[in-house]
């Protein structure tokens, strides 16, 4: 009688690892369109993330079983492991990022006089006791400097926040400022960003501040937000 333990094993990671995208996408649905509290939404993730786990570890086991035995359900095996790594992969980034970022939202290359939110839900001050956790983990989010000209930066900073396909909550020049949403790729949650325009010496100084409207960690959301956006924002000014 030919041993089908392996197989067995394969079925099951592969029935996970479906388990782990569809209670994934129900999450994501849930808070996206059926107006699911965000609390709701991320722990039914966690579960999804939790039947992804188990599907990897299924999945090894079962691969270990065959490697000794070698009587067929290899392919099974491996399906479930395909199945299985993507959902696993991003509970696992998200537990990491958790743990190695500190638990704040609110984000500032200016800690001493950051931009002020003015068209924003909720518009508050950032928050004092953020200044040394930030410096201490994000020492490269810092203000932008140009050798341009006051509305040759906003101009380029506007730019680049629609291309982004940020939503424009108001772009000033007057006043130097835009404010805008930022949202998540996968659930679509909300942060706030503005950016403050002053001239200097030489040209311009950019500031940006980023944090998130739900929630009161973002597991280093908002610091790669800025990083990621001057590095992009320096090739669109004028030369």
């Amino acid at each position: 009688m030919p041993d089908n333990l392996a197989r067995r094993l394969g079925v099951l990671s592969i029935l996970l690892g479906v388990t782990s995208f569809v209670v994934l996408t129900l999450s994501v649905w849930g808070f996206r369109a059926g107006g699911w509290p965000w609390p709701q939404a991320f722990d039914l993730a966690g579960w999804g993330a939790w039947a992804a786990g188990a599907g990897v570890i299924v999945a090894l086991v079962g691969l270990a079983v065959w490697l000794r035995r070698r009587q067929g359900g290899a392919s099974a095996v491996l399906l479930g492991l395909i199945l299985s790594m993507p959902v696993a992969g991003l509970g696992v980034g998200f537990e990491i990022a958790a743990r190695t970022t500190p638990p704040i939202n609110d984000i500032s290359t200016d800690t001493d006089d950051p931009p002020v939110f003015w068209f924003t839900v909720t518009p508050s001050d950032y928050p004092a006791p953020n200044a040394e956790p930030q410096r201490a983990a994000y020492p490269d989010v810092r203000p932008l400097e140009m050798p341009v000209s006051t509305d040759e930066a906003f101009a380029a900073a506007l730019a680049l926040v629609e291309a982004r396909g940020w939503d424009v909550l108001s772009a000033d020049p007057a006043e130097s400022q835009i404010e805008a949403i930022a949202t998540s790729r996968l659930f679509g949650f909300a942060d706030e960003v503005a950016i403050r325009v002053t001239e200097t010496n030489t040209g311009a100084r950019i500031d940006m501040r980023s944090r998130s409207r739900l929630g009161q960690i973002d597991r280093g959301a908002n610091a790669g937000r800025i990083e990621a956006f001057f590095p992009d924002l320096e090739p669109r000014a004028p030369n």
